[in-house]
């Protein structure tokens, strides 16, 4: 990174207090730089604050529909991201490796509301998008988060598709 991004820096600092347990602080340093992304209007904030945002804000959400509404806006803004903006930011991003962990926070989400349905498709668009993850602790993670709510959607109803299986068809 050339120059410093003080947008993500405070991204950072609001997901600091999150992994250190308060939530209520994250949510308050991710509401005000919501609201400064929000800004005038005139432009469109950047997609790779906004997603980063939103998929940060979805997790220190209380309410499983507010958590969702934000785990969407985080997937909308990814569908707008360029692979050129996340290698500005960081050189090993790619917008294809954002999908996995954002469908999979849509698939949990859906899941805590009862959603089966939804669940299940946002879950199948993240084992799709499992290719783009690397052989690392993250891809691992995220393989095993998407086989662990297979494993509980399956246990209350149909079997699908998990990243053993996706594409095997």
């Amino acid at each position: 990174m050339d120059t410093p991004d003080a947008v993500m820096a405070r991204i950072a600092q609001g997901q600091g207090r999150a992994v250190a347990g308060d939530r209520e602080g994250a949510r308050h340093i991710f509401e005000e730089v919501w609201h400064a992304l929000q800004g005038s209007g005139d432009t469109a904030p950047d997609p790779l604050h906004v997603v980063t945002l939103a998929h940060y804000m979805a997790d220190v959400q209380t309410d499983p529909a507010e958590e969702l509404r934000w785990d969407l806006r985080a997937l909308r803004a990814a569908d707008s991201l360029t692979d050129d903006r996340a290698r500005a930011h960081h050189p090993s991003l790619s917008v294809a490796g954002f999908y996995p962990s954002l469908h999979l926070n849509a698939a949990a989400a859906h899941h805590a509301l009862g959603q089966s349905a939804e669940a299940r498709h946002h879950l199948d668009r993240a084992a799709e998008n499992c290719g783009s993850l690397a052989e690392d602790g993250y891809g691992r993670m995220i393989r095993g988060a998407i086989t662990r709510l297979r494993d509980e959607l399956d246990a209350t109803g149909r079997s699908g598709r998990d990243c053993r299986t996706a594409g095997a068809e």
